[in-house]
């Protein structure tokens, strides 16, 4: 088939390419008419106009962008921000006469600039990456030739063909060929998915080998991909109260600093006949060392770090605030199925007795199961394995709520529960082993019992005593189930509190009365499908295994792309982590800035040194929080971390 173009090939803007190139231009030009001012300044006597020239074309070069900024901000009503102060310092310096220390600082401030917007790129790698996963284009087949055109043009329906190397554009069901995927930009997960005909794939996977055709089951806007991109790119507009604290600060703390600067710059001259250059010069500095710049930019960044160090283990958090309650998380309330168990029925035991063996038992059982589509019936034809001749079935007859009845070969099978083996009079040996239990009969005479449960998950019981570790105090679990099978699971999981039988409203009680007797936030973990309401009732609502689950996406609070437990304790120690960067950031900005501005209140530290305070500090915060983004959770000695 050949291959067209149905739709511009879309490219990124250069704009933001040609201002940061221009921004080094003026940065460069600036540093070098500085170094010219102050030779010629020091080693001519040239006409004062001349370098005072060189210094102004050099201020322009650096500072025009950060003056322009501060008069709009002005002119919106945001008179104390950083430009505002840096504007005001370094004008006022040209004003005394300090030229080249203007010039200066201007300089040191952009570089600062230059570094944290550089270290704030790094800092959304995960995200840039995940963001990534915005296909460009689908392919269809139209007329015997590929046609490439827009996602968001492609209709329910259609079919698509994915290349080795192509992303997938549109959720569907693959309908002709097999290939491995790599879903680790959805799901944090390294190891290929297999893809053959008849399964789910998922828009941002990559087709590593096969070609695929699928045919599409959801239009662009409600795609996996785009719901993905739309919930990471809102992640942070819900702020932590750590944040909100910030920015409250800094609106009380720069017109506290201003008037302070204001104070230095004018009683001392006023009251006590200072010099007034001396001490105008001490309220520039002092108005330098001011600038909250690391706490405004740091504080956010460890936030946002932390969000897309989870994004990269396949954790989805939709809000900084979500990430900061995970450190208050005393209780957590698990659902049983789908969540702590694989949520799929599997043959654990075959009991055979009466002379029969384990494969008759079982080959009787699933010639009694194979016209049922119930789970049970299901587990048990999958244990099998064989197809079953049905031709040799008769008289088959489903009785509601204890079994099946057949004749096979012209022998009478029963295949049910216990009142089944009690109402048809059968001398019958109840099962011992823990799950839902399908006893046979043959002719009246009973030949056995298979015993059918749900598999706990391979990291289910890593994570419950991980969580523990981690000082989560209550942990619980939920369930429909009767109480025989959930005190099973519960015991092997080390959980201690379980409640059982429980319908959806039960659920929601049970997780009323457990918030009502917990200080700390309360978090329920369920599969986002069945538990949307406990989901919105509690604290913080956790989906498991929420890879495109609608009602996951929407009902809770945090989506954890896989079905490994495991990752709710990884989704903690990262919110920890975070939380440990932004107080240590928050601690050394202060702290800092304190001692500094005493030091320029008295007139210790020089403008040089205020700026080394307010950009060193930045920086360093700045870098301090990209740590976040490289946190690395590992498995030890059967913990994490």
């Amino acid at each position: 088939m050949k291959e067209k173009h149905g739709c511009c090939d879309h490219g990124h803007s250069h704009g933001e390419d040609i201002v940061g190139k221009l921004k080094i231009v003026c940065l460069i030009s600036g540093a070098v008419l500085l170094v010219v001012g102050i030779i010629i300044e020091s080693l001519w006597e040239i006409n004062e106009y001349i370098t005072l020239g060189i210094f102004i074309v050099a201020f322009l070069a650096l500072g025009v962008d950060i003056v322009w900024r501060a008069i709009k901000g002005m002119l919106s009503g945001e008179f104390f921000d950083e430009n505002f102060l840096m504007s005001i310092a370094t004008i006022g310096a040209f004003i005394i006469g300090e030229y080249s220390e203007a010039v200066a600082v201007m300089l040191f401030y952009q570089v600062g600039e230059l570094f944290q917007e550089l270290a704030v790129r790094s800092s959304k790698k995960s995200i840039a990456k995940l963001m990534d996963i915005r296909p460009d284009f689908a392919n269809i087949s139209k007329n015997g030739e590929i046609v490439k055109v827009s996602p968001d043009t492609v209709a329910i329906g259609e079919l698509i063909i994915v290349k080795p190397g192509e992303r997938i554009p549109l959720d569907g069901v693959v309908v002709d060929g097999e290939s491995l995927l790599d879903t680790a930009a959805l799901t944090g997960e390294s190891v290929p998915r297999k893809a053959k005909i008849g399964d789910i794939v998922l828009s941002g996977s990559v087709n590593q080998s096969g070609v695929l055709t699928i045919r599409v089951t959801q239009t662009f806007g409600e795609s996996t991909v785009s719901k993905i991109i739309d919930l990471v790119e809102n992640a942070t507009e819900k702020k932590a109260p750590t944040e909100n604290f910030i920015t409250k600060f800094a609106k009380v703390y720069t017109p506290i600093v201003v008037g302070l600067a204001t104070l230095i710059a004018i009683l001392p001259p006023l009251l006590f006949g200072e010099i007034w250059a001396d001490w105008i010069h001490r309220g520039l500095i002092f108005l330098v060392i001011s600038c909250p710049c690391a706490l405004v930019i740091s504080i956010p960044l460890g936030f946002f770090g932390g969000i897309g160090g989870a994004a990269k283990k396949g954790v989805l958090v939709k809000g900084s605030n979500y990430l900061e309650a995970l450190n208050s998380l005393e209780a957590l309330v698990f659902d049983k199925t789908g969540t702590l168990t694989k949520g799929v029925f599997k043959v654990t035991a075959i009991e055979p007795t009466n002379g029969y063996t384990r494969e008759q038992l079982l080959g009787m059982a699933a010639q009694a199961e194979s016209l049922s589509n119930h789970p049970i019936a299901l587990s048990i034809l999958r244990e099998y394995g064989t197809e079953v001749d049905k031709n040799k079935l008769s008289e088959y007859t489903e009785i509601a709520g204890h079994g099946i009845s057949v004749k096979i070969d012209g022998k009478i099978i029963l295949a049910g529960n216990t009142k089944l083996m009690i109402e048809s009079g059968i001398d019958w040996v109840e099962s011992t082993v823990v799950g839902t239990k399908v006893y046979i009969s043959v002719d009246g005479i009973f030949v056995g019992s298979i015993v059918i449960a749900d598999e706990i998950k391979e990291d289910s019981k890593l994570a419950i005593s991980t969580l523990k570790a981690k000082g989560i105090k209550e942990i619980v679990m939920l369930t429909g189930d009767n109480k025989e099978i959930a005190d099973a699971v519960a015991s092997e999981l080390g959980i201690e509190k379980v409640y059982s039988g429980l319908l959806p409203q039960d659920k929601v009680d049970k997780v009323k009365y457990l918030k009502s007797q917990t200080k700390g936030k309360l978090a329920f973990v369920g599969d986002g499908i069945n538990d949307a309401p406990v989901l919105a009732l509690s604290d913080i609502g956790i989906a498991m295994g929420g890879l495109g689950s609608d009602a996951a996406i929407e009902a809770s609070d945090i989506v954890l792309m896989t079905d490994e437990p495991i990752k709710l304790a990884i989704a903690i120690e990262i919110a920890k982590f975070t939380k440990r960067i932004v107080w240590q950031n928050i601690i050394f900005a202060l702290v800092v800035k304190v001692a500094f501005l005493g030091l320029g209140a008295f007139g210790i530290a020089t403008m040089w040194e205020a700026v080394f305070a307010d950009v060193g500090v930045a920086l360093v915060a700045v870098l301090n929080a990209l740590r976040v983004m490289r946190k690395h959770v590992v498995k030890k000695g059967g913990r994490l971390t």
